[in-house]
């Protein structure tokens, strides 16, 4: 019997394959998966709909006559920095909420979404901005959120199982710093702030995959990805080109394995712990994964079988460390 990864941190700069690689797997036979890649069926966390969440957010804020609280403008990058571990905070919820098996209904998903930001805003250092808010505001904005807000909320509760026995937990996220910054990343910008911002339990549990794409190859695939009229959809969202440029110009990932001190792991310190992450590296340079936009029912055999061998080389590899 293969060895099912427990959780899987599926990162790299944005456009450069994850939500195609996760759209790939869901077609995959169970059995192929894990007998393939290590993988049981998979459970996902994400952290884009919170970053579209608080762009609608702000948005709507504008459209109030306020100013938006988390970004400089619909196009720019975040006002605090910080609140790239806020995100991090998030999925720490979302994945206690899995490993717990925790089930519940949310009656009011704004209000239930504005509370967790904040709360996760405080953990990583930054500041309460929706709780402030005056109430005649947030009846304001309420109603151009409410739908997203369910969303969410809908989509968060519909991807939990009853149980986790042999399933494989996929965490993806992207991190990265300004175009021609040199390393080490100044936090909280790159995955060495975001890695170490992540629980204790996931840090024991996950191996890294690790999609490449040069920082030019990001911004070709972003543009050629980008659906305007589908803004909240993991395949088809755009990232601004100031967002591109001054958040994901560059990335750290090279230089943690670079510096670890044990081969083939990141070094993350948490919480006065030290993990070794363990990491595999998936080169999509020469674009495995695009063809997998067009749906399945216009997959070419060849285009199938190239990602296939990346990807099973790469799991192969993450398997095979120690953790597990």
């Amino acid at each position: 019997m293969s060895k099912i990864l427990d959780t899987v941190l599926l990162l790299a700069l944005p456009a450069s394959g994850k939500s195609e690689v996760r759209t790939w797997l869901a077609s995959v036979p169970p059995e192929k998966c894990v007998s393939d890649f290590h993988i049981g069926e998979t459970v996902q966390l994400d952290d884009y709909p919170y970053v579209h969440f608080m762009r609608c957010i702000d948005d709507a804020m504008r459209a109030a006559g306020h100013a938006g609280p988390f970004f400089h403008a619909n196009d720019r990058p975040f006002k605090d920095p910080r609140d790239w571990c806020t995100l991090i905070e998030l999925l720490n919820e979302d994945y206690a909420a899995l490993k717990g098996c925790i089930r519940f209904t949310v009656k009011d998903p704004v209000a239930y979404l504005f509370e967790r930001i904040d709360s996760a805003a405080l953990r990583a250092g930054a500041p309460v901005r929706l709780g402030v808010l005056p109430a005649d505001v947030v009846d304001a904005v309420r109603p151009a959120l409410e739908a997203e807000a369910a969303r969410i909320v809908t989509d968060l509760e519909a991807g939990k199982p009853d149980s986790l026995e042999g399933r494989t937990i996929v965490i993806e996220f992207a991190r990265g710093g300004a175009h021609g910054s040199t390393m080490p990343l100044f936090e909280p910008f790159g995955y060495r702030a975001s890695l170490k911002q992540l629980s204790p339990a996931i840090l024991k549990n996950a191996g890294i995959l690790y999609i490449a794409v040069t920082p030019e190859e990001s911004r070709r695939k972003n543009y050629e990805r980008t659906d305007p009229n589908d803004p909240g959809s993991i395949l088809n969202h755009g990232v601004p080109i100031d967002v591109m440029m001054g958040d994901y110009g560059c990335d750290d990932m090279a230089w943690l394995l670079s510096r670890s001190d044990v081969p083939g792991t990141v070094r993350v310190e948490r919480a006065g712990q030290v993990f070794h992450v363990p990491l595999s590296i998936f080169d999509n340079n020469g674009d495995r994964t695009t063809f997998v936009r067009r749906g399945q029912a216009n997959w070419k055999k060849e285009e199938v079988e190239y990602l296939r061998d990346g990807l099973k080389a790469a799991f192969d590899h993450l398997a095979g460390s120690d953790r597990f």
